[in-house]
């Protein structure tokens, strides 16, 4: 799944860079906990599009009220579901929470179960070691 495109190019706007890392947020969030691998991946996005704290921050603070924000072009939502995958993916194991939020956007972006879960096995490098409960949606 590689991918000619760059977030910067894709996320041009301070709007889309935003509403991008809230989406990742909530799917890191999604199992309750923050571990060590997602805190690095949202860190790097993060600095790579230049978000300031002050930015991020309202994101943190209004968790439990935010939903999914979907971007208008093909292009960042595909962009966009990857990314997200490779925030499911990031601490080695597939929470049902995580993948039910990837799911939903999936869905709101006219994808189905069969081009996530192929996205997965895609990004997972094949079967992705530490899946614990296997979602069935």
């Amino acid at each position: 799944m590689q991918s000619t495109h760059d977030l910067q190019e894709v996320l041009n706007t301070p709007q889309k860079k935003l509403a991008f890392f809230q989406n990742l947020v909530l799917v890191a969030a999604a199992d309750g906990q923050l571990d060590e691998q997602e805190s690095q991946l949202l860190l790097q996005i993060g600095n790579r599009l230049g978000l300031k704290s002050e930015e991020v921050q309202p994101i943190a603070d209004n968790l439990a009220i935010l939903s999914f924000i979907v971007p208008a072009d093909g292009l960042q939502r595909t962009l966009e579901l990857q990314t997200l995958v490779q925030m499911m993916l990031q601490d080695g194991q597939i929470d049902p929470r995580e993948y039910g939020l990837c799911m939903e956007y999936a869905n709101r972006i006219g994808y189905g179960k069969d081009i996530l879960d192929d996205m997965v096995t895609q990004l997972a490098g094949g079967a992705p070691s530490g899946v614990r409960n296997p979602p069935t949606v």
